[in-house]
């Protein structure tokens, strides 16, 4: 079974799926070794690696060159985070192929304008296209991938942008009939009542998708109770959590004036050196080299 088909399986199976969030290959393995049944290319993360707001700046093949490595390093189902698609449909539908090979066994767009602001961002711009020109992207979306596993995941903003359930689930309805996999409904209120009334109300075909990143305290059995949402995502951790191990590290070489306090708490360079792949490397050694 190909990995793009283990990812159509698990997101129509009644047992809630996870995704992990990675910005590089090595938090995608650190994330396939935890067990995370997919990991979620996160141009959040990504731009956030390169210390630029996410916001549309990086380009797509950026983004594409990441994924593709990511792919290359763990063999759990990739999600591209492909924002808007990086423009109007035409240019969705020259892209898709590209992510498709790249390795990546899904891709996630949502129904902003280019170029985008971050969600969650207070006070963002949170402008959205029109559901008929949103349409036509997932349409061309589908119709460019060659692999019918390959799947096409639309998110829509419209909670995100304060225009209510209502205009959510018409927009969600929509691009169900434009041939959408699955619908991720995002929301950045700090409970998830907003959310669990539009997932009570949504009589759609297709899983919905949620990243609980704004209301952690609902958690993966109360998600699985609800019986309708195929993939939880874990948008942000890895940067998050990146970003405070390195700060705490740093800070304490510099009050210690040295690394004789922290260096017995990291892990050690044996355990990266065995992450990086050093144990295949050495038996193509043996093997070839001689």
């Amino acid at each position: 079974m190909t990995r793009h088909q283990r990812f159509r399986q698990k997101l129509q199976s009644p047992l809630l799926m996870h995704a992990m969030s990675a910005h590089n290959p090595l938090a995608a393995r650190l994330a396939q070794d935890a067990g995370f049944d997919a990991i979620w290319g996160s141009g959040f993360e990504l731009s956030a690696s390169y210390a630029v707001p996410d916001a549309s700046i990086l380009s797509s093949s950026q983004h594409l060159d990441m994924m593709r490595a990511i792919a290359a390093t763990v063999d759990t189902p990739v999600i591209a985070d492909i924002d808007t698609g990086f423009g109007n449909a035409i240019n969705v539908a020259y892209m898709v192929p590209q992510y498709e090979a790249a390795g990546v066994s899904a891709v996630v767009m949502e129904d902003k304008t280019f170029p985008k602001d971050t969600s969650l961002r207070a006070d963002g711009r949170q402008e959205l296209v029109r559901i008929a020109e949103f349409e036509g992207k997932i349409q061309a979306a589908c119709a460019a991938r060659r692999d019918p596993d390959f799947c096409i995941i639309a998110r829509t903003e419209a909670l995100i942008a304060g225009l209510g359930e209502t205009e959510a689930l018409t927009r969600a309805r929509a691009y169900e009939a434009a041939g959408a996999d699955a619908i991720l409904i995002h929301s950045k209120q700090s409970t998830p009542d907003e959310i669990l009334s539009f997932v009570a109300a949504w009589d759609g075909g297709v899983p919905l998708v949620l990243v609980p990143t704004a209301y952690p305290q609902l958690c993966e059995a109360d998600i699985q109770a609800l019986g309708k949402v195929g993939l939880v995502i874990y948008g942000n951790h890895a940067i998050r959590a990146a970003v405070g191990a390195m700060r705490e590290v740093f800070a304490r070489i510099r009050s210690d004036g040295g690394i004789h306090g922290v260096d017995a708490s990291l892990p050690s360079v044996k355990d990266i050196i065995a992450l990086q792949g050093d144990a295949a490397m050495r038996e193509l050694e043996r093997r070839y080299l001689k």
